[in-house]
């Protein structure tokens, strides 16, 4: 019909090139990352083994074998022993075993320190590698030789000479809290990453 207006129709709409809002809107911050604790478990770890190292130069350089030393109204006697057993004077003659166990023990944290982001876990392995790493140089550099070296034990509590309990060191100490400290979180199900089992929010 003459002089009718023809109406155009407006263009389809690409849907692909249509912006899609995000979720929750795109001007939410995004949450910061959890630092790893590697270097808390690294400083904790040369802590104790420092510790150990010099208390047991120390008890080597002013202590005879043999002698006791009583401190603490008798609640403690500092004295010198050679273990070739495990922590606490168990176990002995099994020393290449214990030595190599313990080596093992320092790489397995190692490793795992790469995803650990718990604090919890951060210090129980810290104390446990610090021991770990404290008695395996003994091990290795201690008489009678290489794997097989006596640790140097030198506390012994309530009496002299173990007689109530197995003469240890620093190093047995932080091992059996780290120890003591990762049961507890692995029985309340706290993850190397700060999670909990079956949750996602973490529990650091």
């Amino acid at each position: 019909m003459r002089g009718a207006r023809q109406v155009s129709e407006p263009d389809p709409v690409d849907d692909a090139e249509t912006p899609v809002p995000a979720v929750g809107g795109t001007d939410e911050p995004t949450p910061p990352a959890r630092p790893r604790r590697l270097s808390l478990l690294v400083w904790l770890a040369l802590v104790v083994f420092g510790v150990d190292l010099a208390s047991k130069l120390l008890v080597v350089a002013t202590i005879e074998p043999g002698e006791d030393i009583r401190v603490l109204g008798g609640l403690l006697y500092l004295t010198q022993a050679r273990n070739t057993g495990a922590a606490f004077s168990f176990a002995e003659g099994f020393t290449v075993v214990f030595t190599l166990v313990a080596a093992v023990v320092v790489v397995v944290i190692v490793r795992t320190a790469r995803r650990l982001y718990s604090t919890a876990w951060a210090v129980a392995l810290g104390l446990v590698l610090g021991g770990a790493v404290g008695n395996l140089v003994d091990r290795v550099f201690r008489d009678p030789g290489f794997l097989r070296g006596g640790v140097v034990d030198f506390l012994s509590v309530f009496g002299p000479d173990g007689r109530y309990y197995p003469i240890f060191n620093v190093a047995d100490s932080a091992i059996v809290c780290g120890g003591v400290l990762g049961a507890l979180l692995a029985f309340r199900g706290v993850e190397f990453d700060g999670s909990r089992s079956g949750a996602t929010a973490p529990a650091d």
